[in-house]
């Protein structure tokens, strides 16, 4: 799951980059309202993480451009702004959930998969395909009766591979949703990433490469 954090607080902001990455999320930041519309115009998330009152550009014109723009983008408004007319306000321009802070981290978690899960092509919680299962909540996966021991990135490409439901993902498009940012368009993160998942997954081979297209699985090549 790719994330935009737009928070003005850094201590914050940074906070909850630190821990949604624990968590196996690929997280940005931006500090302003200006900042996150730029990034949302050039980047696909997943889920938007957005505070209310930031300077620059309001966090209220930042839902309804995004949920104008990007409405494949779910948005969770967390703000301090707590009445009850803030939050049927932040929903009605746009927000798909609100929580008010303070607010406990798991909670927030949970928001963001059930955002997820949300999206316009509905998914559900736990992704199967042939003998493989992962639980994308609980950070599950397994293979048969096997238990797969992944990386954070490892694990965020199987999501993405058992979501795609056998079609094929080019290395930009998992470069472009397991990693952030930062991530070096020239790495070869991706196909490190997908050797050491291959082997973890076992045989018979299920993870496949279509030669300079990208990656699929599929129980037979």
């Amino acid at each position: 799951m790719r994330v935009l954090v737009v928070e003005d607080e850094v201590f914050l902001a940074e906070a909850l980059q630190s821990g949604l990455r624990r968590e196996g999320m690929a997280v940005d930041l931006a500090h302003d309202g200006a900042t996150a519309l730029e990034s949302v115009a050039v980047n696909e998330y997943d889920v938007l993480v957005l505070d209310r009152d930031l300077p620059g550009v309001h966090g209220d014109e930042v839902c309804r451009q995004t949920a104008a723009r990007r409405p494949d983008c779910r948005i969770l408004m967390l703000t301090a702004a707590g009445r009850l007319a803030d939050k049927v306000d932040g929903l009605r321009i746009g927000a798909d959930d609100y929580l008010v802070k303070p607010f406990d981290f798991p909670e927030l978690v949970a928001r963001l998969h059930a955002l997820r899960r949300r999206a316009t092509t509905a998914h559900p919680p736990v992704l199967t395909y042939a003998d493989l299962w992962l639980d994308p909540a609980r950070r599950d996966a397994r293979r048969g009766d096997r238990t797969l021991r992944l990386t954070r990135k490892e694990f965020a490409v199987l999501e993405l591979l058992l979501r795609a439901d056998g079609a094929v993902l080019s290395a930009e498009q998992l470069l472009e949703k397991a990693w952030d940012a930062h991530a070096d368009p020239f790495t070869n993160a991706v196909r490190i990433t997908v050797s050491t998942l291959r082997r973890k997954l076992g045989d018979p081979p299920i993870l496949h490469t279509a030669t300079g297209i990208g990656y699929y699985l599929a129980a037979t090549p």
